[in-house]
């Protein structure tokens, strides 16, 4: 247990003084002179004479709980370094308009955020990040054991930023894995990985996906690369200018050449997905990589506990009141 307001417990050295006071002041009680005790020296103690300093102990013991509430106690929760099992895993994922087509249901970006939810779920001890690109790169999560954090910010990734016109569309292979090398390059932890998912091919971007390989190969950084979409052409819904969509076959142009020699350049592996349930067992088979210890910080809240401190005051300094006004009292 802790003390936010620790100061006031200096406040327990006054009644030091006040129980000396206590003691010496009871010589000056009034007493009632007799010329002979020899009357008196078979009279057995009573019980309040056992009692007489009760309240005196109930008080100082009212004035501690008291002093420890104004300390405001809390419970010992804390930051802490925890040593775990796991991989620093970046996923670099697409979100230019392509990935709208549904020939993976209900379409590419939809299944792909579903796979990459469960594989967070399936992965507690993993710190992962989480980067989106179409024609630029942006961080939506840095590295991190917060799954639940995380898993949040997955829910805001969509295609409307492309799509909306508040950036370029297109597809910047390169500085995705940029990105994402950027997050994994301080990184102590024995697996560095990337995951980068993709349907198209790079045709923006001022750092080409094979530099972006090359710095990912020199800060030890395994690149894992998914190509989605159907082999052929797929349904990819065109809004109308007065609402409403149409559908229209559009070819799938997937730069398996390229996303290969990413992968062998980094010692990873190229994979293509052609269903949902492909790129889930893709994933399955990233999730088996050899683990590594990693030093997280992990964060319990802080609970006031002041309540009973507060509850034994009270109940002292009721039982003080009853015993001064019935049994104990004095007569003046």
């Amino acid at each position: 247990m802790t003390f936010a307001n620790s100061g006031y417990l200096f406040l327990l050295l006054l009644l030091i003084p006040y129980i000396v006071w206590y003691f010496m002041s009871r010589k000056n009680d009034p007493t009632l002179k007799i010329p002979d005790t020899y009357t008196y020296r078979n009279i057995s103690a009573t019980p309040r004479q056992y009692l007489i300093h009760v309240p005196f102990f109930l008080r100082i013991l009212t004035l501690t709980m008291m002093i420890l509430v104004l300390a405001r106690p809390q419970t010992s929760n804390h930051w802490k370094n925890s040593e775990v099992q796991g991989i620093d895993i970046m996923l670099s994922i697409d979100v230019s308009t392509s990935m709208l087509a549904e020939d993976l249901k209900p379409n590419r970006i939809t299944a792909a955020k579903e796979v990459a939810s469960q594989f967070i779920s399936n992965s507690p001890n993993d710190n992962i990040g989480l980067t989106i690109f179409a024609a630029e790169a942006f961080t939506q999560c840095p590295l991190t054991t917060d799954h639940t954090s995380l898993l949040n910010m997955f829910k805001g990734v969509t295609c409307d930023l492309a799509a909306t016109g508040l950036i370029d569309d297109g597809t910047a292979i390169g500085m995705g894995l940029a990105n994402s090398i950027s997050r994994l390059k301080e990184s102590k932890a024995k697996s560095k990985v990337i995951i980068l998912l993709t349907d198209g091919s790079n045709n923006q971007g001022e750092i080409s996906p094979q530099t972006a390989a090359e710095i990912a190969k020199l800060n030890n950084i395994r690149v894992y690369t998914i190509g989605v979409g159907t082999n052929g052409t797929a349904a990819y819904p065109y809004p109308l200018p007065g609402g409403g969509v149409k559908y229209v076959q559009m070819p799938v142009e997937i730069d398996t050449k390229t996303l290969t020699e990413i992968a062998d350049k980094t010692n990873g592996k190229f994979y293509r997905a052609t269903s949902t349930r492909q790129l889930a067992e893709i994933y399955d088979e990233i999730g088996k990589l050899e683990k590594t210890k990693l030093i997280v910080k992990q964060y319990d809240k802080r609970y006031e506990a002041y309540q009973t401190f507060g509850l034994i005051a009270l109940l002292s300094l009721l039982l003080e009141l009853l015993l001064r006004h019935t049994i104990l009292r004095k007569i003046p």
